[in-house]
């Protein structure tokens, strides 16, 4: 059992964010940040048994910036 968890938490280019597990299969989506929060949650308690579940959940938010020149 992962004592942590690791999501990448990115902008969505339609609009929101999308997170996704570093070495699971786990994603999910959400319009704002306070959402995407819960949202991993959810995800992470229906992804592993009680006994199984990690301790902590790390978020790791990336963001791309375009600059002109």
């Amino acid at each position: 059992m992962d004592k942590e968890i690791i999501f990448l938490v990115e902008e969505a280019p339609e609009g929101g964010y999308v997170a996704r597990a570093l070495g699971h299969s786990i994603f999910t989506e959400s319009d704002t940040l306070d959402e995407i929060r819960e949202e991993i949650k959810d995800a992470v308690r229906c992804h592993f048994d009680e006994g199984q579940r990690p301790s902590m959940v790390r978020l790791h938010f990336s963001k791309e910036e375009v600059v002109a020149i």
